[in-house]
């Protein structure tokens, strides 16, 4: 009865063993479970971004406005007829 109480005490440490460091163990369950958290995280910016990038499409291809903003802010054009005003911050002269 000994003996058999042994063998099932060794059966119950290497069940144990491989549940927790073994491969596809506990510790690996945890890692592989916060990589996937991390990546949904990184996918909802994603679709976060591709929305934002959809919206700006689609008022491209509606409206005239969207053009005209892109034209002005990246193009620095000016309409027909507008007076542009730049103005500049004052910079500070040292005093001799």
């Amino acid at each position: 009865m000994r003996t058999l109480t042994l063998i099932l005490l060794a059966l119950l440490g290497a069940l144990q063993h491989h549940l927790w460091w073994g491969k596809n163990g506990l510790a690996e369950y945890h890692e592989a479970r916060a990589n996937v958290f991390r990546q949904q995280e990184d996918n909802q910016l994603l679709v976060e971004r591709n929305a934002l990038l959809y919206r700006e499409i689609e008022d491209l291809n509606n409206g005239l406005a969207a053009v005209e903003e892109l034209a002005r802010n990246d193009l620095g054009m000016i309409k027909p007829g507008e007076t542009f005003y730049r103005l500049l911050p004052a910079q500070d002269k040292p005093q001799p």
